[in-house]
């Protein structure tokens, strides 16, 4: 994986994955190894259901290295259930658990976009869509429900987390000024990690001034993502974590393929790189944060 394989004296924390997909079935303990051969000790599973949640405790009750995050993903919302809380709150009596997650919102796939889609007619039905106040008021019904949904699913899982006093993992796409809305209030009552950060310095900056982190996955890799590479090297050095995401997202030189635990050290390598330091400051750095973020021992 690098050179640098055998000489990394501290320890990475992949602190986002999620080895209860059934893409890591095949070789699961071949890349439990794969991640402890490239320093990666710790690993966080995230829930992103209640079963998805339930798989993940269970992982880390079973993997001394491993730690489980639970919560309800966004996009999840139609499929939640009215009573997501109750068996979040049950999960949570592990002592596996370090935090709640990941939730937030999601605004990237609306209901207007599916709905002109099922009508196969997308182009014609966006036109009509601009033209059409019927449509758009539609559209914007769709809308402004599923925001809404996804608002309250986000709202309940910041107060369990509150209640319990554990942190938040964030996940946020489309939807930046809402999340930061919602979020707000809950300032000193919890942390919140906005993870596979994508945003500007700026953004990072609103997000860190909130007391909030951020946490940086193989796009910083991408020929295409310079922009994110670029906030990686100026975000401060103990206000951010790393992970993969995955099996999404694989770093170069594996995109395209499948990602895991272990690629998070070329994340904190192209990290450490972009701001000219040894990997090992960076790797100090990222599992200090994320041991104090995510307090394993509570």
């Amino acid at each position: 994986m690098s050179s640098q394989l055998s000489t990394l004296n501290s320890q990475l924390i992949e602190t986002h994955a999620h080895l209860d997909y059934p893409d890591f079935a095949p070789d699961f303990d071949d890349v439990l190894r794969r991640a402890t051969e490239a320093g990666v000790t710790r690993i966080i599973t995230i829930g992103t259901s209640i079963e998805s949640s339930r798989r993940a405790v269970e992982l880390a009750e079973k993997y001394p290295n491993i730690f489980a995050v639970i919560g309800v993903h966004p996009t999840y919302v139609e499929e939640s259930g009215e009573d997501v809380i109750t068996p979040l709150r049950e999960l949570a009596k592990s002592s596996r658990v370090v935090a709640i997650g990941e939730t937030g919102l999601d605004y990237h796939s609306l209901p207007s976009v599916d709905l002109a889609k099922e009508r196969k007619t997308s182009q014609v039905f966006a036109k009509a869509l601009q033209t059409s106040t019927e449509e758009q008021i539609e559209a914007e019904i769709h809308d402004g429900a599923y925001k809404s949904k996804q608002a309250s699913l986000f709202e309940q899982q910041l107060d369990l987390a509150a209640e319990l006093g554990l942190n938040v993992v964030i996940h946020q796409r489309d939807a930046w000024a809402d999340t930061l809305e919602i979020i707000r209030p809950y300032t000193a009552k919890l942390r919140g990690v906005f993870h596979c950060f994508g945003g500007s310095l700026e953004q990072a900056s609103e997000v860190l001034a909130l007391d909030h982190l951020v946490s940086f996955t193989g796009i910083v890799t991408f020929k295409n993502g310079a922009s994110v590479r670029e906030v990686s090297a100026k975000v401060p050095l103990w206000k951010f974590m790393v992970e993969t995401d995955c099996p999404y997202l694989a770093p170069v030189p594996f995109r395209g393929k499948r990602a895991e635990p272990a690629h998070t050290r070329l994340v904190a390598e192209t990290i450490a790189a972009a701001r000219g330091l040894p990997l090992e400051e960076i790797a100090e750095a990222t599992t200090e944060t994320a041991e104090k973020f995510f307090r394993f021992n509570r």
